[in-house]
């Protein structure tokens, strides 16, 4: 749902017996985070632990480096991210940096959503961003920059609105194109940060809730069950934690719903399904639960509830991930509610900064 996230925050908080460890967080892009003087704080009260912001490669690298792996190249151009990355640690907040968004030099002129031609550039640009967040990193002021520990990569591949194509026609028959060039993908990520910080935490996934399959249908996804034995198939090997987005699929579901088979989706309410299936494929590996929310009726009547509803699914959203024992992380989409209306209504906040109740909900959740 994030493809470029725009005034959103993803919150985490921290679990309760089953998984003393999991986070809370919010989902924002890190445009950054709205204005970070202001935002920090207000997600400081909140007791927000982690805020999840995309690190757009294609802003940052507009051109192509001549020294990709060193992050002072004069090509790269950080100063919306040390901000915010700054101001989130001024506020005890830490950050999780989601890599996304291909340079035009990095692909042959297409689009962000586009895989790069070589994945080695992808390596080189987590490797400098991971130098670079290491805390260890000195800014051109002598001040270390604050640690990043916590990475993803790409958003939600399974879908073409974020990596494209789906899939290809290759000696006649359909292949899922994005999960091949999502294995690739996530493997540089992995190896870049871990190259340059061998103890952070790098999540692959991040896929959205549901897919058609349908290679020749007018909008091919595909989805997050058949993606995750794609990326294995085609050679994904090792990840630190797989990460979902499990959202609802209309106002009449609950966070404990589960979705019929023939949606070929996975919801929170059968979560359960893909972490059986995530340790058949790789073993016991983490959980991080990237993008949740409910959207709200005021402004949304389609697919929006009630707030009183919100507050509570909430509630119940994150208590059924601090009951799971894999789960270690798990963020809200969004702080405010996007402007226009067409965007996403899901936010703790009105588009004029009114509190709805699942703001306090969120405020109340056990730490």
């Amino acid at each position: 749902m994030l493809a470029v996230v725009a005034a959103a925050a993803t919150l985490c908080v921290p679990a309760a017996t089953a998984a003393p460890h999991m986070l809370v967080g919010m989902l924002d892009d890190a445009n950054t985070v709205g204005d970070p003087v202001t935002t920090f704080p207000l997600l400081k009260t909140l007791h927000t632990q982690v805020v999840r912001m995309t690190l757009n490669w294609r802003v940052v690298a507009g051109q192509q480096p001549a020294a990709p792996r060193d992050p002072v190249d004069p090509a790269y151009s950080w100063t919306r991210y040390d901000r915010a990355i700054r101001a989130a640690a001024d506020n005890g907040i830490s950050v999780l940096l989601t890599i996304w968004g291909t340079p035009a030099w990095a692909n042959d002129g297409q689009a962000g959503q586009r895989a790069p031609t070589d994945s080695r550039s992808l390596y080189d640009f987590a490797f400098a961003a991971a130098t670079r967040y290491s805390g260890a990193y000195a800014d051109t002021d002598g001040t270390k920059l604050p640690r990043v520990r916590l990475w993803l990569a790409w958003n939600e591949p399974n879908n073409p609105i974020d990596l494209a194509p789906q899939y290809e026609r290759v000696n006649g028959k359909w292949v899922m194109a994005a999960a091949v060039a999502y294995a690739k993908i996530c493997t540089a990520v992995y190896g870049g940060v871990h190259a340059a910080q061998p103890d952070a935490k790098v999540a692959c996934g991040a896929t959205a809730p549901r897919g058609n399959n349908e290679p020749g249908g007018s909008r091919p996804s595909i989805s997050p069950i058949a993606f995750l034995r794609g990326v294995r198939a085609a050679g994904l090997r090792t990840f630190d934690a797989w990460a979902h987005h499990p959202y609802y699929g209309s106002r009449f579901e609950t966070p404990r719903t589960r979705p019929p088979a023939a949606q070929n989706a996975v919801e929170l309410g059968n979560i359960d399904v893909l972490i059986s299936e995530l340790t058949r494929l790789y073993g016991r590996k983490r959980v991080w639960i990237t993008e949740y929310g409910y959207q709200t009726n005021p402004p949304d009547t389609f697919f929006g509830v009630s707030w009183a509803k919100q507050a509570a699914y909430l509630t119940q959203a994150f208590a059924i991930a601090r009951a799971n024992p894999r789960i270690d992380l798990m963020t809200w989409f969004l702080l405010k509610d996007d402007v226009p209306l067409g965007g996403w209504q899901s936010g703790l906040m009105t588009s004029d900064g009114r509190e709805k109740p699942a703001f306090s909900a969120f405020q109340r959740l056990p730490h």
